[in-house]
């Protein structure tokens, strides 16, 4: 199975507290190629993207009130393409179980993921980012019906 991203990326930006000056400063740098897509984030990420790039960011709530998870829903009912997720791995988080299920769905789903800055990098500078591409996707219908209950 695959499915077919359009040129035209849906991209959700989301940061920890402590790689949100970071992430600012990545989408300031890539603001052409994120003007090219259409972007999505989490609480105050979004909020601080908005402003800081002038561009329309749709906002889900914050991650601990349950924008990851909100993430993760679009993810599997098809609504985002891209994940760029710079998450700090030295911080405990109270949502560390909605972190991991995030990052569970990107990588189930075969979503494109950077979780720091080189990755980021390289994915927003890939020439397939301004292409069409044909991502394959898991059978997940056939997963469900060989599964066997315990």
């Amino acid at each position: 199975m695959t499915r077919n991203l359009l040129k035209r990326k849906r991209i959700a930006l989301v940061a920890h507290d402590n790689k949100k000056a970071g992430l600012l400063e990545w989408a300031r740098i890539n603001r052409e190629a994120l003007a090219r897509h259409v972007l999505y984030a989490t609480g105050t990420t979004g909020e601080l993207l908005n402003r800081e790039l002038d561009l329309p960011v749709t906002r889900f709530v914050s991650g601990p009130l349950g924008g990851d998870q909100q993430v993760g829903a679009a993810i599997a009912e098809d609504q985002i393409d891209f994940l760029i997720f710079f998450w700090d791995p030295l911080e405990p988080h109270p949502h560390d179980p909605d972190i991991k299920a995030l990052l569970r769905l990107a990588v189930l789903y075969n979503i494109p993921t950077a979780s720091n800055q080189a990755t980021a990098d390289f994915l927003i500078c890939s020439p397939l980012m301004d292409q069409e591409y044909e991502r394959p996707t898991p059978d997940l219908a056939r997963y469900a019906t060989t599964r066997r209950a315990f």
